[in-house]
């Protein structure tokens, strides 16, 4: 009988219920008020810098739309002004 005791890994066991002890604790702390209210503060944080980040790119996005109108035109000016030099020199 008392062979069967020594055989026992006590590191092993010790491991085995501090996880559990571990792992009970942290459930009732996660489920508590207090870290609820951290949660809504962290993910209303987070909505926060989505929507400053959505509000950037939609501001890049309307800049880089008048920059290739602008190009656009000055291409339409700079082939028409080839044209132009081109049926002047015909003539």
């Amino acid at each position: 009988m008392w062979d069967c005791i020594s055989c026992i890994k006590w590191r092993q066991v010790a491991l085995f219920a501090g996880g559990v002890l571990f792992g009970t604790a942290g459930v009732k702390i996660l489920g508590s008020e207090d870290a609820k209210k951290c949660y809504v503060n962290c993910l209303a944080a987070g909505l926060r810098a989505k929507d400053c980040v959505m509000t950037a790119a939609t501001n890049i996005q309307e800049n880089a739309e008048d920059i290739l109108a602008e190009a656009k035109e000055v291409n339409r000016q700079r082939s028409q002004e080839v044209f132009e030099d081109e049926s002047e020199i015909a003539e």
